[in-house]
């Protein structure tokens, strides 16, 4: 499976959200606020993840260059 890093989340609930809007549906609107809210929130946290995990590698290599 893709690791889409939230995208999907974001983008239905941007769908959600412009529908609830047009509709004149508060609930929906808030659903997909909501929704695209927290795709956002699971992309901020993988790109920290691979941040993190980026700065290990290099921390690896500089201390395998010191042996």
């Amino acid at each position: 499976m893709v690791d889409d890093k939230g995208k999907k989340d974001q983008l239905k609930g941007d769908v959600k959200e412009k529908t609830g809007k047009l509709t004149g549906d508060k609930e929906k609107q808030t659903e997909g606020f909501a929704e695209k809210t927290k795709g956002k929130v699971k992309e901020a946290a993988s790109d920290a993840k691979d941040a993190t995990e980026g700065l290990k590698k290099g921390m690896k290599k500089e201390s395998d260059k010191e042996k």
